[in-house]
């Protein structure tokens, strides 16, 4: 078995660091602190083509795989949580549902402008009623003449404020048995009737847009329907999937991170006349974080790598998010403690990626639904 990264995802991950460390790394602190989205970053990573990588060239993509753009996740979530979930959001849930299940016409119309870095996707899913049971969902969706009019709620959506277009799920029917029909529907961010806010007050990942969506009447061509309208819950339980890998991905960046810091302040802080990583229970932290980050990595990347060979992955994209994404806080909360009172401190930074990891344990399928997900596979 070969562990080694092709030469391109080689370069990817030295691009996606350089510009991680040059540009992004320096305004880490003040995303957070001013909870401000940096849009301006964004423009950047669109013209470098990191927007469009796992998408083909003839749709605006840079034409790369799953992993490669895993570790373009990981590698921005290394030195910022807010930046790395909002660009995972963009190409996981923004863009990819357009490109498994659009027609020619949409992938053209509405994936393009994504994948070439023109503008932001975002995802529609979550409702006040409607969380972790996706099967929830309350807002409605009526074929009027050639248009549905679509009336509904949506919370906690990520880059919303700042998208171009939104991929909403509403309740179109209901099948025989009278279980709800969802499907998915393109919404442009300028329709009439459509409200965005942006109001929450939020623990970590502060300098992700994360809005609220009110749907009041708004009207959208039939064209806009996404894929099969009986097969909408189906289609975004597998963009979810997709979206796990990338979830997965920035908690690895998270918790290298924390485990790097951690590592550098044991070897520089002196206590009773030696550095900190040479007292046995630093040493016992140290090597616990750096054991799991790796086993953290091999999992999200064996998962990529099954979803770019099309074979099943949902168990393996299960596993990696949940492993993945509770290693990001248990790092990061250890990361403090080696630190000690300066870890409670801003400046030193750890504290921050305690507040950012705890959201990857919650959004994308919490823990919990993981390992529902997990047992389910398993045949339970």
């Amino acid at each position: 078995m070969n562990f080694e990264l092709t030469k391109e995802q080689e370069m990817t991950r030295k691009m996606v660091r350089d510009f991680a460390e040059s540009v992004i790394k320096p305004r880490t602190i003040e995303i957070d602190q001013k909870a401000e989205f940096p849009e301006d970053i964004f423009d950047e990573l669109g013209k470098l083509g990191l927007l469009g990588i796992p998408f083909p060239e003839e749709y605006g993509g840079s034409g790369g795989d799953t992993l490669m753009y895993a570790i373009a996740v990981e590698e921005i979530g290394r030195v910022c949580g807010s930046t790395g979930l909002s660009y995972a959001a963009a190409v996981s849930l923004g863009a990819s549902p357009i490109y498994y299940f659009g027609t020619e016409e949409q992938k053209q119309k509405f994936l393009v402008p994504l994948a070439s870095g023109k503008g932001l996707g975002s995802f529609g899913l979550t409702e006040p009623n409607a969380g972790s049971d996706a099967g929830g969902t309350e807002t409605t969706a009526e074929l009027v003449g050639d248009e549905y009019v679509i009336n509904g709620e949506k919370c906690f959506i990520t880059n919303a404020s700042f998208a171009k277009t939104i991929t909403v799920t509403a309740v179109t029917g209901k099948d025989e048995k009278g279980k709800k029909i969802i499907s998915a529907l393109i919404v442009p961010t300028d329709a009439e009737g459509l409200t965005i806010r942006s109001a929450y007050d939020k623990m970590g990942v502060r300098g992700s847009d994360t809005a609220e969506i009110i749907l009041e009447d708004v009207r959208v061509p039939k064209e806009n329907l996404l894929g099969d309208p009986e097969k909408g819950f189906k289609q975004f339980l597998y963009t979810l999937d997709g979206g796990r890998i990338s979830i997965a991905a920035l908690g690895l960046g998270i918790a290298q991170a924390a485990y790097e810091k951690a590592l550098a302040y044991a070897k520089e802080r002196k206590q009773f006349g030696k550095p900190i990583s040479k007292f046995q229970a630093i040493q016992f932290k140290l090597a616990d974080m750096a054991m799991e980050v790796e086993l953290a990595r091999n999992m999200v990347y064996k998962a990529a790598w099954l979803k770019d060979q099309n074979k099943p992955f949902t168990k393996e994209s299960a596993f990696a998010k949940l492993y993945a994404t509770e290693t990001a806080f248990r790092a990061s909360n250890q990361a403090i403690q080696i630190h000690g009172g300066y870890g409670y401190m801003r400046e030193y930074e750890v504290e921050r990626y305690l507040r950012d990891a705890k959201l990857l344990e919650i959004g994308e399928g919490t823990s919990e639904i993981q390992r529902l997900v997990i047992a389910r596979q398993l045949g339970c």
